[in-house]
């Protein structure tokens, strides 16, 4: 789709006079997919239609050669990043909920962990536990709960968990209790996995250096649960009064 939107604006800029009308529908979807819509050329926002992205181009550069290359630079670090990235449904799951948040650190994180996950791992593995730690945060200061800045991202998740009755001594079911568990050993792996492998402290002589393989199980156990710790806590906010129930017959919800 980017390909097609570049092809159509060098055809506009360089004489064809055609409008394109497909250009509308797909400039909406690209604006508003969370891989694209930081990407995309400034212009893109602003030019709603062919007549507008005409009205801008013949004036910035006269002749044809100019907007050719221009165009060119502009759609190159998009369409290098998509053909770069292996995207999964279940990212761009992750990043519509992470944008619930409205918060740059929580969204910023997420782009992060997954831009380098291939070309930085270290990098990725570091992103990824700042990204569960910003929702951590998130969650307590939207629930009002005093936490101290320098905890590690144990505390943080526990102190999270409990108000949203995901810690497993909450719960009474074996599965449940199992669940929630796992739940727990995956966000204590991060910040192990973090200490040990990642760029967020100093190595020595003989150090243990993360492959791409490795960045991408973080980067994607890091998304999955900051997407449940966020499906939860607007759950809890959706629901004002209802009595606690199951994680598979409703939501789980703290006691009221």
């Amino acid at each position: 789709m980017v390909e097609s939107v570049k092809n159509m604006l060098v055809a506009r800029a360089t004489g064809d006079s055609t409008e394109y009308s497909e250009y509308e529908e797909f400039r909406l979807k690209l604006t508003g997919a969370p891989r694209t819509k930081d990407r995309l050329p400034r212009f893109i926002h602003t030019c709603r239609s062919m007549s507008e992205f005409w009205g801008y181009i013949k004036s910035k550069y006269p002749s044809y050669a100019e907007r050719r290359q221009y165009l060119r630079d502009e759609f190159d670090p998009l369409l290098t990043y998509l053909e770069n990235w292996n995207v999964t449904p279940s990212d761009d799951g992750t990043a519509a909920a992470l944008q619930k948040f409205d918060s740059e650190h929580v969204t910023g994180a997420w782009r992060k962990a997954q831009d380098r996950k291939t070309t930085d791992p270290e990098g990725a593995i570091t992103a990824a536990r700042t990204l569960l730690e910003s929702v951590c945060k998130h969650i307590l200061d939207e629930m009002e709960e005093v936490y101290c800045d320098k905890s590690d991202l144990k505390t943080l998740y526990n102190q999270a968990a409990k108000l949203l009755n995901l810690s497993p001594s909450q719960h009474t079911e074996q599965t449940f209790k199992q669940i929630l568990s796992g739940c727990y050993s995956v966000v204590e792996g991060l910040g192990s996995l973090r200490n040990s492998l990642s760029d967020a402290h100093g190595k020595g002589k003989v150090g243990v250096k993360p492959l791409p393989r490795h960045a991408e199980l973080a980067v994607n156990l890091a998304g999955t649960m900051a997407t449940f710790l966020v499906s939860t806590w607007e759950a809890r906010n959706s629901t004002k009064v209802q009595p606690r129930t199951t994680p598979f017959n409703n939501q789980w919800l703290p006691h009221q």
